[in-house]
Parts: C-alpha cells; sequence; structure tokens
C-alpha cells in the first residue's frame, strides 16, 4: 500500500478521523474546566501533554507533507486533500491555543522536545528545498525511498548539531 493509497481510503472514509481530530480539542475544553487553575499540576499536565503529542505528530506530517507538495512536486493548491493537509495543523493549532489559556507550555512535559522535533524539521525541509533550488541535487527525479533516506540523513546531522549547540 502506498501513501496516496492510504490517503484515499482515509479520504472515501473520514469518519475515525474526523471523530479523532474533533474529540482531542473536546478533552483540551473539558480539561480545561475541570483543571481551570491547575493546568501545571499533575495529572493535568500528562494529560496536556498527552493532548499535544497526540495532535502534534499528525500536524507535524501534515506540514512536512505540504511543504514536500507544494516545493517539491509543485502541487496544485486546489487538489489540497481537506482532511489530510488541513485538518490535523488546524487542530493542532487549535488544541494548543486551548491548552495555552489553562497552564505555560513550558510546565508541560515533554514539549519542549516536540518544539525542537518542529525545529529540526522545517531546518530540514529548508535545507533539502535550497538544495533543489540550486540544482546541487534534482529531488524530483529520485525514487521516493532515495528522498526519504536523504531527508534522515539530513535530519539525523541537524539533530546532532542542534544537540551540540544547545548542549550544556
Amino acid at each position: 500500500m502506498t501513501l496516496q493509497q492510504l490517503f484515499q481510503r482515509i479520504g472515501d472514509n473520514p469518519g475515525f478521523l474526523l471523530f479523532y481530530f474533533l474529540i482531542i480539542p473536546v478533552a483540551a475544553i473539558v480539561a480545561g474546566f475541570l483543571g481551570k487553575g491547575e493546568g501545571h499540576l499533575p495529572p493535568w499536565k500528562y494529560l496536556y501533554a498527552t493532548l499535544i503529542y497526540l495532535v502534534s505528530v499528525p500536524g507535524i506530517f501534515a506540514v512536512a507533507l505540504n511543504i514536500y507538495f507544494f516545493l517539491f512536486q509543485k502541487g496544485d493548491i486546489m487538489q489540497t486533500d481537506v482532511y489530510m493537509q488541513i485538518l490535523p495543523i488546524v487542530v493542532m493549532l487549535i488544541t494548543i491555543f486551548l491548552i495555552r489559556r489553562n497552564v505555560d507550555l513550558a510546565l508541560i512535559p515533554g514539549f519542549d522536545k516536540i518544539s525542537g522535533l518542529w525545529f529540526m524539521l522545517f531546518a530540514t525541509m529548508f535545507l533539502m528545498w535550497l538544495l533543489e533550488k540550486i540544482h546541487i541535487v534534482i529531488f524530483s527525479y529520485l525514487p521516493f525511498q532515495y528522498l526519504l533516506g536523504i531527508f534522515m540523513i539530513l535530519f539525523a546531522l541537524i539533530y546532532i548539531g542542534w544537540r551540540r549547540f544547545v548542549a550544556k
């Protein structure tokens, strides 16, 4: 099964996806009411961390997919899949906004890790875009597995560099 086939199946039957992306912000709203002013205390901070990770992983993937689709494949904006390319990003932003209203995100366990992941992902995508624009390597003619391998190597190098840069 290819990613395109998976996305097509999800697009044909979006019920589970819609439920998943609806229940997480609802849980953040309910937790905000029940744990008003106690978001920095257990168990609320762990619930918030779980909710952030549940929306950030698909949201980050959707952003990376959009960047790849629009920058490298020169995709048409009118062909954007709302369920797979827009909904995860919107729900991620809404959920983080709802959680931020009740607790400082610096107090959420692991939030610094997910923000570091965001930074490394965008730095890697920017580097790949820059390399493609100056025609050192033409990514559009490479098979997807080679592109994925290059992406993972660049991601690892940026990760190692970032760890050395912020090491105390």
